[in-house]
């Protein structure tokens, strides 16, 4: 087996950065979220004292000081926690405007009503169809936007449970 190379200066100075950068998320969240962190006593009262000061050069020290002791702790459970509460899910995300753009498709072209169906066979068309012309109505009619939500939701659910892929020959 061979060792592995070390990594460059430039990565290290890199890590190093994404860590600071990372420690001054922290500073910025409030004292109930970082109880949920549960972080090492050195660096939450790192993240508290860089919260109390004022002074711009203390408080770009006290940030420098938090990426170093962020380097003795295992960041990706507390990026994971950040990424969660700010929905910053790439996957998700992009399930999120999927979903949004079949919403869209469904309410302007009677047409996407049967390519839904057939790329989703486990949907329920009846309820599908009613959401929809309820939908177009509230629109038309300028009402609250309720069944437009609640198509949204439908799709969610049937979006999540079938995958077209499942379905593609």
């Amino acid at each position: 087996m061979e060792d592995e190379a070390p990594l460059s200066k430039t990565k290290r100075k890199q890590a190093m950065t994404d860590l600071q950068k990372l420690g001054a998320e922290l500073v910025t969240l409030k004292q109930s979220q970082l109880d949920q962190l549960k972080l090492p006593e050195l660096l939450l009262d790192a993240v508290l004292e860089a919260k109390r000061l004022t002074r711009n050069e203390a408080r770009r020290r006290q940030m420098q000081y938090i990426g170093k002791v962020m380097r003795t702790v295992d960041a990706a459970p507390i990026q994971t926690q950040l990424d969660a509460w700010r929905g910053v899910n790439d996957q998700e995300r992009a399930r999120l405007h999927d979903i949004e753009r079949w919403r869209e498709r469904l309410m302007a072209e009677d047409t996407a009503v049967s390519e839904f169906l057939g790329d989703y066979p486990g949907c329920d068309s009846q309820q599908l169809r009613t959401l929809i012309r309820n939908a177009r109505k509230e629109l038309a009619a300028n009402r609250p936007p309720a069944s437009y939500r609640a198509l949204f939701r439908m799709l969610r659910e049937v979006m999540r449970e079938i995958a077209p892929e499942e379905n593609a020959p």
